[in-house]
């Protein structure tokens, strides 16, 4: 049970493994993404659906959002795979499960999950107990943020190749984040090999979210406040393409988060969509 361990994910990581496990459960298939491994880590018990924070009818919309985010990182990954591209790094990682549901195209990469440290210790006791383990390819960057360690220097302690191409991928995180911290991260970015490709989400203010899903922004920003972890950062499409090109990275692109809806959800006859306010930056070296 999570509650019998010291060191456990924060509250984030776990709603988000619980609402792709909720797709599979709930939601008519197709599957936008099948993933019920983060459930088996998490282990919260048979009561976890009527946890308030997953009650089918309020959390539709954004765990459509998650899965559809899950799947468009992970359609990226195994488009760069194809061209040739080993190296793949999840910065804010949580209980990301891409090594355990995808072995065959994790097989073919050295993926980096970067995480915060208590995360990480409990993300390989879990693997370790669930049988999975942690293979020499899957590598689990423990970094402490808050006492100022650089992610980079840990990446590159893992074995990250800095000359060689890589895949980077941060969703659900850029929200927690200053400005300057993310235009550091940018930078850092920019400066890898050529043929590297970001994709970052980042969230829209409120004047730039559909109507319809403002009260949900809402209620987000205030759980995210009131569980010490504020939402600190919105972007506009444009100032978010500025900062990036500031940053060195020329070729930053805006995909709207409309396109992820109409990618994986146009066909549906359940009238799943995810919710707005999430776009992806888009950028490569």
């Amino acid at each position: 049970m999570l509650n019998e361990v010291t060191e456990a994910p924060d509250n984030t990581a776990v709603r988000c493994a619980l609402w792709r496990a909720m797709h599979v459960r709930v939601d008519a298939p197709p599957h936008v993404l099948e993933d019920e491994v983060g459930l088996r880590l998490v282990d919260p018990g048979p009561d976890w659906p009527k946890r308030p924070d997953m009650d089918p009818e309020a959390t539709r919309a954004f765990r459509a959002a998650m899965v559809a985010r899950a799947r468009f990182a992970e359609d990226l990954v195994a488009e760069q795979a194809g061209q040739g591209v080993t190296q793949y790094v999840i910065l804010g990682a949580g209980l990301d499960t891409f090594a355990q549901r995808r072995p065959e195209l994790a097989a073919r990469l050295r993926v980096f999950e970067i995480d915060q440290p208590a995360t990480q210790s409990f993300k390989r006791r879990r693997l370790t107990r669930l049988g999975y383990g942690v293979p020499e390819g899957l590598r689990l960057v423990p970094v402490d943020f808050e006492a100022g360690e650089s992610w980079w220097e840990r990446l590159a302690a893992a074995g990250f190749e800095p000359d060689r191409p890589a895949v980077i991928v941060s969703t659900g995180v850029s929200m927690y984040l200053t400005e300057d911290a993310i235009a550091a991260t940018l930078r850092r970015i920019a400066a890898l090999a050529p043929g590297s490709t970001l994709a970052m989400s980042f969230l829209l203010p409120s004047d730039l979210v559909a109507e319809a899903d403002r009260p949900g922004l809402r209620t987000s920003q205030e759980g995210a406040r009131a569980s010490g972890t504020p939402f600190v950062s919105f972007f506009s499409p444009q100032d978010m393409l500025t900062l990036a090109r500031e940053a060195g990275l020329e070729n930053a692109r805006h995909v709207p988060g409309s396109v992820l809806a109409e990618r994986y959800f146009a066909d549906r006859t359940d009238g799943l969509r995810p919710s707005s306010g999430e776009d992806f930056l888009m950028a490569t070296v």
